[in-house]
């Protein structure tokens, strides 16, 4: 692996952060030990199965479980009958509020069904085989809707209206149109800065085009699945896969109408989740089932029901346009997105107006927003979500622009890009960032600087955006007597961050990271804490983590001070030591061995709340050949570099790099939701909705940016969003450069470059 490092030269000396231990829970996965939510095995428990509607768009009439209900070895079935009624009341799950009765009816289909997929009814059995035929014999009456399936077709006012209780909510002066009038454009936003409309006028050179993008997946290897237990008592226990279980516990308490307080998430090891495993598709449904048969409950969706059934990242359709100065400098911004948000309100729009004009300093800009119903799955997040497809359009256009100004692509975004005390359109100003370092990086790097040689073949760049999130966070910390510390914390690790929260504790309490044992724990055994998401968890579980090391280091003061006979206002600690007022030395190892006669266990906490990221940026070189005969796409070279903060484990922030890299690049090349004219998905296997291979990519190198973040205490940035946001447009950029043809519908698939070739 090509890897190189941009540190800051003003970087402290750190003993732990920076270095690459093996992660903690390396052995368990590597020799199958580890135990992800289908290894549950329960006494006594029953399988389940989903009945799922054959149709994109219908009323239910009504549903006849009788026959389901008469097969031997059946226990219980249930509808959307057995959920609770809910209202209109919002929910803050973590990362953005939903409606609880379109997540009940998202659960368990009430009148309508939405998208071919919708959960209708389900039914435990005492194996799955017999759950599967049980299924199978429930009668449902459908009367049949026309689906609406693109975003623009579902904006006009003839359009199938697909919840009669959506109303347009504006957002920032938006127009909320007839809001008395249901409608599929559940939100309109409107961020302004300065007037672009005048601006534009004074622009040497404008440039406007369109885009369109296809709903994709995130690709998570292991599929949904929840184990409930409904138990005599009343209180609930549910073991799953999941990025949040603090926020499955409120969603299904929430749900079934039952104390937050009588739910207990167990979460069990992840196989990926991107996003994609925050909402409640099977847990509450388990336990409900757990409930009518007293027995446990086992419910695991297979591949296909991932694909139709659960959040992917929403198709878009993105019109971007921009002006500039003779001398290169943007003068103004506007862009118009209308966002998927699948059968319910929710698609990450938001954030992608937030971030559109982001990498850039925009005097004036316009950005409008859309949140568009459809008939397909209920969008959910996907790596930095929402950001992917603004990047795409926004940096495709900037390299349109630099070309015919005639200037270097990384010179022209450096001279035009936002720094410390750049307003975005949406509000905020930027606080220390790494925007320039990024692209500098690039420019530096022996990949930009290289010749690219041979016919058909270019190369592209382009950058991208995320926020980074902060929210809440709980750890706790126990002293062992044989020197090492149980660490325990609420935050799902999908990427290593036991490890990543583990060090910087060690280095805040001066001992090594082996010393610490990480536990991710459920629901009833440590404080609360929000998903695994936004990249937050290395910084905020991190800040939270550094608190309980504080904790504890003021207790083994005063342990040293009991030892000494001194005061604890006489005793100091660093280095892994207490040091006393006459030279005397405890190290962190011999105060350990003597707690039993120093006054006991010495337990820490700490908490992180309200503290948030000043965002990250990364900007990708890639190198392509297309072939112009068939327009097959070939990715011959990949460089990303990415400011991290700080990066406390340095391989892992590799690997998020390259990770999210690989991801943008499948969504770029090949991935997409084919749905047919009646909302039937066409390719809901991995056969066919094309994932990248090893054959598809070359090894992704990496440059790792360091530009501290202020609000952390070691200037730790989330990394795992960014990759995912240049790889669409520094392709398209590449292929521009390799064809002379400009991409701007995604995927760039074989057939649509050869037409874009066959074009020109």
């Amino acid at each position: 692996m090509a890897t190189a490092d941009l540190r800051s030269t003003e970087k402290p000396a750190y003993k732990v952060i920076g270095t690459r231990p093996v992660r903690h829970d390396g052995v368990d996965k590597v020799t199958g030990r580890a135990q992800y939510g289908a290894d549950v095995r329960l006494t006594g428990m029953l399988h389940a199965a989903m009945l799922r509607s054959p149709y994109a768009h219908a009323t239910v009439k009504n549903i006849d479980t009788s026959k389901a209900e008469a097969v031997p070895g059946v226990r219980a079935v249930v509808t959307s009958a057995d959920l609770p009624d809910h209202g209109d009341r919002m929910v803050e799950l973590g990362e953005g509020a939903v409606n609880m009765r379109h997540l009940a009816t998202n659960v368990l289909a009430g009148d309508k069904v939405l998208y071919k997929g919708h959960a209708v009814a389900a039914v435990a059995a005492d194996d799955v085989h017999t759950a599967r035929e049980a299924v199978k014999l429930i009668e449902v009456e459908y009367e049949l809707l026309e689906p609406v399936l693109d975003v623009r077709q579902a904006m006009e006012p003839t359009a199938p209206v697909l919840n009669d209780d959506v109303r347009t909510q504006s957002v920032g002066g938006a127009d909320p149109g007839d809001d008395a009038k249901p409608t599929n454009v559940a939100k309109h936003i409107l961020f302004e800065k300065g007037n672009a409309a005048e601006a534009f006028e004074t622009a040497h050179l404008v440039v406007e085009r369109e885009f369109h993008t296809a709903t994709v997946h995130q690709g998570y290897i292991e599929p949904h699945n929840a184990t409930a237990v409904w138990n005599a008592d009343g209180k609930v226990t549910v073991y799953t896969s999941t990025q949040g279980s603090f926020t499955v516990r409120q969603q299904t308490a929430e749900l079934l109408r039952i104390p937050v307080s009588d739910v207990k998430v167990v979460p069990m090891e992840i196989g990926g989740g991107f996003g994609g495993k925050i909402s409640v598709y099977l847990q509450p449904v388990a336990v409900l089932l757990s409930r009518k048969s007293g027995r446990p409950v086992k419910l695991v969706m297979d591949r296909a029901d991932v694909f139709e059934a659960t959040g992917p990242t929403p198709g878009s359709y993105i019109r971007v346009k921009l002006g500039v100065s003779e001398e290169g400098k943007l003068v103004a911004g506007d862009a118009y997105l209308a966002y998927e948000a699948g059968a319910y309100p929710g698609s990450p729009v938001g954030p992608g107006c937030m971030c559109i004009f982001s990498c850039y300093d925009f005097p004036t800009a316009r950005v409008e927003g859309f949140d568009v119903c459809v008939n397909k799955p209920r969008t959910n997040a996907y790596r930095a979500p929402g950001s992917t497809n603004a990047c795409f359009a926004v940096d495709t256009v900037m390299d349109e622009l630099a070309a015919k100004l005639g200037i270097d692509p990384a010179e022209f975004r450096l001279m035009n890009a936002a720094e410390e005390g750049t307003r975005r359109v949406d509000g905020p100003v930027y606080n220390r960032i790494g925007m320039v370092e990024t692209v500098e990086a690039i420019k530096q790097s022996e990949h930009y600087n290289s010749p690219l040689e041979g016919p058909n073949r270019g190369r592209g760049i382009a950058t991208g955006f995320w926020f980074n999130a902060g929210l809440n966070s709980s750890v706790s910390a126990t002293v062992n007597l044989d020197g090492t510390v149980s660490l325990v914390e609420g935050s799902t690790d999908i990427g290593g961050t036991r490890t990543s929260i583990a060090m910087q504790f060690a280095e805040t309490l001066g001992i090594t990271a082996e010393a610490v044992k990480p536990a991710v724990v459920d629901t009833d055994s440590v404080g609360y804490t929000d998903v695994t998401g936004g990249s937050r968890v290395t910084f905020a579980t991190g800040i939270a983590a550094v608190e309980a090391a504080k904790d504890v280091m003021a207790q083994l003061v005063e342990r040293a001070a009991l030892v000494w006979g001194c005061s604890a206002d006489d005793v100091t600690y660093s280095d892994g030591a207490a040091h006393g007022p006459n030279g005397e030395n405890l190290h962190f190892d011999e105060i350990a061995e003597r707690l039993n006669t120093t006054g006991g266990p010495v337990i820490g906490s700490g908490t992180c709340s309200g503290v948030n990221q000043s965002g990250a940026f990364g900007t990708h070189c890639v190198d392509v050949e297309v072939d112009p005969d068939t327009g097959k796409v070939q990715i011959l070279r990949y460089t990303v570099a990415q400011d991290a903060g700080t990066a406390i484990h340095p391989d892992y922030v590799e690997g998020q790099m390259q990770g999210g890299a690989v991801q943008g690049i499948g969504w770029a090349l090949n991935e997409e939701y084919w749905y047919d004219g009646e909302g039937s998905m066409r390719n809901a296997t991995f056969l066919d909705y094309r994932i990248p291979t090893c054959y598809d990519v070359p090894m992704i190198e990496t440059i790792i940016v360091e530009v501290p973040d202020p609000n952390h205490p070691y200037g730790v940035r989330g990394v795992g969003e960014v990759p995912i946001c240049p790889p669409p447009a520094a392709i398209a950029n590449a292929v521009h450069q390799a064809v002379g043809v400009r991409m701007q519908q995604l995927p760039m698939s074989p057939p649509r470059v050869l037409a874009e070739i066959l074009k020109k």
